[in-house]
């Protein structure tokens, strides 16, 4: 009978192990409550932004991201006013970066898609 218990112990362990796994929800994909007080801001990258080239993205004068080909910005910032920027690199050309003042609002949603104007970076509204 011993050797049941055993073998039951290991068993209920696995499945509690599996059980936690299945809860995980800091993961790659995995949903993120929102910080209190703050605004989800997304930048997407124009489709011909270029393929050799990463979106660099600051908030507040911060790089807080390189995005190449089909990654983009996804970020809580606190409510009230930030400033957006976005420059390519390379920067072969020496072209312009596009810059966004935003009033961030508290629960809500900024969309924009880096995307080239005149020799230009420019962030556009909307996606």
């Amino acid at each position: 009978m011993k050797k049941y218990g055993s073998i039951i112990c290991a068993l209920a362990l696995a499945c509690i192990g599996l059980i936690l796994a299945a809860c995980e929800t800091t993961g790659p994909g995995a949903a993120t409550a929102a910080p209190p007080n703050s605004g989800h801001v997304l930048i997407y990258r124009v489709a011909n932004f270029g393929e050799d080239m990463a979106l660099v993205v600051s908030v507040d004068g911060k790089d807080v991201g390189s995005f190449t080909e089909g990654a983009n910005y996804s970020g809580y910032l606190p409510a009230g006013q930030h400033r957006l920027t976005v420059h390519a690199e390379p920067n072969r050309t020496g072209v312009g970066p596009g810059r966004k003042t935003l009033n961030v609002q508290a629960g809500q949603t900024y969309s924009y898609t880096a995307a080239w104007s005149g020799g230009n970076l420019v962030l556009v509204r909307g996606h």
